[in-house]
């Protein structure tokens, strides 16, 4: 069953970035792994939009949340914090 997380960055904190997000994953690995509205990180651990987000997954904090409704599709995004300039 899938869970919920809170993934957040603190790194990269200018105007149009994202901050945070909650997102549905297997586990907190493959929940760093998810861009809050991007694609998700490549074989390396790296984001192809790193200047809205975190540039390597080692950037990204998790914090479980609890578990995901059944309707709910891991490698989702739930919901998101952008900081708009």
């Amino acid at each position: 069953m899938s869970k919920l997380y809170l993934i957040s960055q603190d790194v990269n904190d200018d105007y149009d970035t994202y901050d945070s997000a909650v997102v549905v994953a297997e586990n907190e690995e493959r929940a760093k792994e998810i861009h809050p509205n991007s694609d998700d990180a490549d074989d390396e651990g790296n984001f192809s939009d790193f200047h809205t987000w975190a540039k390597n997954i080692s950037q990204v904090k998790v914090k479980y949340i609890g578990e995901a409704s059944k309707d709910l599709e891991a490698g989702s995004v739930v919901i998101y914090s952008f900081n708009a300039g």
